[in-house]
């Protein structure tokens, strides 16, 4: 199996390389590092990984033509700036559609889509169900929504990933960087009165590589979740009592006009369909995640949310 990887220099796209080249998978990585870094490909050999953007058809169609993938692993996704609909759009709806393109031309036998749990919207039940309605309410919500519409009705068989939060060890987006960072620093913190679901990635890459074995005819959708609702307190007590900082506290705030209030999915039909259940629980993957911060400071944290 030859697996191009879009965004391969992004958490956790990078967290997956390095699987793969411990386990000698061949694969091949496209980042343009806007919010991938480098850093998180310095281990990767030289020869395994190219800088360009996915809208850049020419070089993007070299790489096909070249390393000649079977499988797509499609994380790349703009997210940085929730203002900047253009770019949203250009990379996560027009880049997801030159995928499936040369994908269809160069005869890749299916792509696995790295979706977001804010697709959903505002949901009307939680857990998430799979056949819960797509009402996004964000730039980067409604542009990968659409991108994954273009994929799913597109001829090449498409698995659609709808994520929890994953913990790995690149990870510079959320509640856990920012809590870790800023309680070093001694800067102020508060708690946004949400809940998430966090997923450790060795779970998550267990999942991956059930899928990725998968054969499949058509395009599928799944939900790849605990189903165990935290509150961001729950993140904010964990984080202090790592850093030994017990006596501190953070006031709640409401969410912003572009934020979810919870975002837990049910993730039973993955559960069935791959006999998958993820083991790691929530103290236990922050703690993973925050020794890794002590080797590997991440010095710039990204967010889709606007700041209100």
């Amino acid at each position: 199996m030859r697996i191009l990887i879009t965004g391969g220099a992004g958490t956790l796209g990078s967290s997956i390389a390095d699987r793969f080249q411990n386990q000698n998978i061949e694969f091949f990585i496209v980042d343009n590092f806007e919010t991938g870094n480098l850093k998180n490909i310095q281990n990767i050999r030289k020869d395994s990984w190219d800088e360009l953007d996915i809208l850049d058809e020419k070089e993007l169609k070299k790489v096909f033509k070249d390393f000649k993938p079977n499988c797509i692993i499609h994380s790349a996704a703009s997210y940085k700036d929730p203002n900047n609909w253009i770019r949203d759009a250009e990379v996560n709806i027009l880049g997801s559609i030159k995928i499936a393109e040369l994908s269809k031309r160069y005869n890749v036998e299916k792509i696995i889509n790295f979706q977001t749990a804010l697709c959903y919207g505002r949901p009307k039940e939680n857990p998430i169900k799979i056949d819960h309605s797509i009402d996004p309410i964000s730039s980067y919500g409604i542009s990968k929504a659409f991108g994954e519409s273009y994929l799913l009705q597109h001829k090449i068989p498409t698995i659609s990933l709808r994520l929890a939060n994953i913990c790995s060890k690149n990870l510079a987006i959320g509640p856990i960087p920012t809590f870790y960072n800023r309680i070093k620093e001694g800067k102020e913190c508060f708690i946004s009165d949400s809940y998430r679901d966090f997923l450790d990635f060795d779970d998550f890459y267990e999942l991956l590589m059930k899928v990725i074995k998968l054969r499949i005819n058509k395009s599928k959708i799944f939900n790849v979740s605990t189903g165990i609702s935290s509150h961001i307190s729950e993140i904010f007590n964990i984080v202090k009592k790592y850093l030994k900082k017990n006596n501190l506290s953070a006031p709640i705030k409401p969410i912003g006009s572009d934020d979810i209030f919870d975002t837990t999915m049910d993730s039973s039909l993955t559960e069935s369909t791959f006999n998958w259940y993820p083991k790691v629980g929530l103290e236990e993957m922050i703690n993973k995640q925050l020794q890794f911060y002590e080797k590997e400071p991440v010095k710039k944290i990204f967010s889709h949310l606007k700041n209100e």
